[in-house]
């Protein structure tokens, strides 16, 4: 469905949403779309407003200015329960007495789904998650990822405008993060449905998202898609952020002048550069090896430019050691400028 303007329709709108905890502001006037069946993530670091903004949505807090609309309806001041969503918490928050059919149809039947269509629509939703074989357990006898099945299912199941998640796979090892990040996504795009997924992991957001939202001191630092995000950063703080390793950016007073066409005067300025594109060679600029990590398929080599940290990622096993004197180069097309007193993005 689309507005008389052809725009998708938003599931999610916040206007103006600010959220203060006495002498703190936790959300400083944030404005979001979050369109129909879409996955949008908000991204951003511990204490950035991203949770917060989440639980303005869900009901669990009101905000102290602002409108926060699911479809045409104003919502706040209504309780949870009363809102057209359902939300998977990092703790999983399930009932340990119930078994995982009576944890799923927890919601149903507070919403008085007949009894005679609350087995099927059950059984059908375990299914979907990969656990009908499960039914009878409970919670304990079950994996962590098993669990966040159980959570995912039960949320989903009612139905809801929109399904909320709160650093859904944090609890969960390495592996089994990867594998749940992306059934969740295949789930999201089978059903259609709308997600908004809080994160702190970067990885979680580019890999899963539609749409990113990268918070910051309870504001918006940028609003993009994945690919936008990585290779358009809007700021210092979204170029460092996004990015495993994140961008190399020094003032660019420290490059040589045949690495740089800077758009002003360097001493405004300050110059980005992914670990990926750079080369070490035989001219550049000058920097000195202080650890070199091999990772099978790549190596990372950490060196010093005028006491500052300089990335270089290169493929397979690099032929530097610690203590080497290096050069290194990239094209031009690979720098991103920014200025060093807004931290803001310059496009020449």
């Amino acid at each position: 469905m689309t507005t008389a303007e052809g725009q998708p329709t938003a599931d999610v709108r916040l206007e103006d949403v600010v959220k203060r905890f006495d002498d703190t502001v936790a959300v400083d006037g944030i404005s979001v779309d979050i369109p129909r069946g879409s996955f949008f993530a908000l991204l951003g670091p511990s204490g950035c407003g991203k949770t917060t903004t989440l639980r303005m949505i869900g009901g669990f807090e009101e905000p102290t200015e602002g409108r926060i609309f699911l479809g045409d309806q104003d919502v706040v001041g209504l309780p949870p329960y009363k809102r057209d969503v359902n939300t998977v918490f990092q703790s999983y928050a399930l009932f340990p007495h119930m078994t995982i059919e009576d944890n799923v149809a927890f919601g149903l039947e507070r919403k008085g789904v007949p009894k005679d269509q609350l087995k099927g629509r059950v059984s059908e939703m375990l299914e979907l998650v990969g656990l009908s074989g499960f039914a009878k357990r409970k919670p304990r006898q079950l994996s962590g990822g098993q669990q966040q099945r159980v959570a995912l299912g039960r949320a989903i199941v009612a139905e809801t405008k929109v399904c909320l998640m709160d650093e859904p796979l944090s609890n969960l090892d390495a592996q089994l993060r990867v594998e749940m990040r992306r059934e969740i996504r295949a789930l999201q795009r089978r059903l259609g449905m709308t997600m908004l997924y809080v994160t702190h992991d970067q990885v979680e957001a580019m890999t899963m998202a539609d749409q990113v939202v990268l918070m910051r001191n309870g504001r918006i630092e940028q609003d993009a898609a994945p690919a936008a995000l990585y290779e358009k950063p809007a700021t210092i703080f979204a170029a460092r952020f996004v990015g495993t390793p994140p961008m190399n950016v020094i003032p660019a007073t420290l490059v040589p002048a045949e690495l740089a066409s800077p758009p002003r005067p360097r001493d405004t300025l300050a110059i980005g550069i992914r670990p990926e594109a750079v080369r070490i060679g035989a001219s550049g600029m000058p920097a000195t090896v202080v650890a070199v990590e091999y990772l099978g398929a790549d190596t990372l080599i950490d060196t010093r430019v005028a006491d500052q940290s300089f990335i270089v990622r290169v493929g397979g096993r690099a032929s530097v050691t610690v203590g080497d004197n290096v050069h290194l180069a990239w094209d031009a097309t690979a720098a991103h400028w920014f200025d060093l007193s807004s931290q803001c993005r310059i496009d020449h």
